[in-house]
């Protein structure tokens, strides 16, 4: 089995995420699209496992100790997103807020109880390695630890148990980041951005459609965190930094794919600009 196989599995959700992003107008269908994906990709790459098996002990490791909870992690998390925006009352307000704030909470609870002082979760943290055969080779789980009832529902020709653990831990993380930003509305800004005396005066003076343009650039390129990070979260820092809301930013870009003339507008006249600059030094 060639980990290649792997890593281009990864890769793949990198770009499909990058592809949704851009053509879903609403966090609904683009977590209930992305859960598709990954179930299937998961899906695949059990029968890949089952049908190949592994070349040798790091291989596997490997395998159960990164990349299948990148895979199942995300898609623990993109399936999360979906039941929570599909069971959301409102779209403001308080209510709103309440409803975030509260299942920021149940997540926070999840991880005092059952994640953050288990003896796995502070090895895994630590970066240690030395007892890896025991928690990411096949064959390992042991009922006598004390596990819980999850551990009689896993395939354990699939799962070494510590690999859906990681996976909660990535997912976890994943749903942190999404719930903040939720709670935390760009109209307030960061209070350390907002008092610093070196960002009170600046602000964007072109139009809201030249700096979601602007953004769509910089992400679709992975010109930011090597692509990594959402767009949604990129969004949200340069509204936080430039003191400007931009709204429904999804809808904003697609109008733009149907402009008449020059989609990228923004984009080439910044082009020209800065050529003219450079011709004055010439």
């Amino acid at each position: 089995m060639k980990q290649s196989t792997y890593k281009d599995a990864l890769y793949s959700i990198l770009k499909k995420e990058q592809e949704i992003s851009l053509e879903s107008v609403h966090i609904i269908d683009e977590s209930y699209r992305m859960t598709k994906f990954l179930q299937d990709l998961l899906f695949g790459i059990k029968n890949h496992v089952l049908e190949h098996h592994f070349t040798d002990e790091k291989e596997e490791i490997e395998f159960f100790r990164i990349i299948k909870p990148q895979i199942l992690g995300k898609l623990i998390y993109y399936n999360k997103v979906y039941r929570i925006e599909t069971s959301c009352p409102v779209s403001g307000g308080k209510m709103y807020y309440k409803y975030f704030s509260g299942e920021l909470q149940h997540l926070k609870y999840e991880y005092k109880e059952h994640i953050c002082n288990s003896e796995f979760y502070r090895y895994y943290r630590s970066g240690r390695t030395d007892r890896d055969h025991d928690f990411f080779k096949l064959g390992k789980i042991s009922i006598n630890t004390g596990l819980n009832s999850f551990i009689f529902e896993v395939d354990t020709q699939f799962s070494t148990f510590y690999d859906y653990k990681v996976s909660r831990i990535i997912a976890n993380e994943l749903l942190y980041n999404y719930l903040i930003i939720k709670i935390n509305p760009v109209d307030k800004p960061d209070m350390v951005l907002q008092n610093a005396e070196f960002m009170k005066d600046i602000f964007w003076t072109e139009s809201k459609n030249a700096l979601i343009e602007l953004i769509y650039a910089l992400y679709i390129s992975g010109a930011i965190s090597n692509g990594k990070t959402g767009i949604r979260k990129i969004s949200s820092v340069f509204q936080i930094v430039f003191h400007t809301q931009l709204g429904d930013i999804h809808h904003a870009f697609h109008r733009m794919k149907d402009r008449a003339n020059n989609r990228t507008l923004f984009l080439d006249q910044l082009k020209s600009s800065l050529e003219q600059y450079m011709d004055k030094d010439l």
